[in-house]
């Protein structure tokens, strides 16, 4: 049975011829002891509980400190790592531009080209037409004066000039 300050306080001993009662005295001190050792027991149990408590929310705390520094490194790597994704990406994205803008030019730079080397082909084509035609009419002038000029009959020439004149009206035709 656990005794209660109230019960310690307002505990009377039996008295005896002689005094108190020596047995009730000592049946009284012995469960006011074992009350008592329990206590201690129960009281450093729970400062040992408390201590060990105490150092594990210490360790808690520190590890709390840890995580939090731990969270704010990775917020920061995070937003640098985000930083030089999108300075690389615009990086890219510049040189992509300049490379497309260099195949452009490129490309305009050879249509450019071959236009001009159509336009000289026709300028040449035209050229040589002309060049032709002047010949032609050389040898057809040529001709003319040849046939009415009386000449010695010379069959060779005569043959020569007669293929020249119908290769020439073939020619017009």
């Amino acid at each position: 049975m656990r005794l209660s300050a109230l019960d310690i306080q307002n505990h009377r001993f039996a008295t005896s011829w002689r005094g108190l009662d020596p047995t009730e005295v000592e049946t009284f001190l012995r469960l006011v002891a074992e009350d008592f050792e329990q206590l201690v027991r129960e009281s450093q149990g729970l400062r040992d509980k408390v201590r060990a408590l105490e150092t594990r929310i210490e360790d808690l705390a520190a590890n709390e400190h840890a995580l939090r520094e731990t969270l704010v490194t990775a917020q920061a790597l995070s937003e640098d790592l985000k930083r030089t994704a999108v300075k690389e990406s615009e990086l890219m994205i510049s040189e992509a531009e300049v490379k497309g803008e260099k195949i452009l030019d490129a490309a305009h730079r050879r249509a450019a080209k071959l236009a001009e080397d159509i336009r000289e082909m026709k300028a040449l084509k035209s050229r040589l037409g002309a060049a032709v035609r002047a010949t032609v009419e050389t040898h057809l002038e040529l001709l003319g004066s040849l046939t009415t000029e009386p000449a010695d009959e010379d069959p060779l020439l005569e043959g020569k000039v007669a293929y020249l004149t119908r290769r020439s009206h073939a020619g017009e035709a």
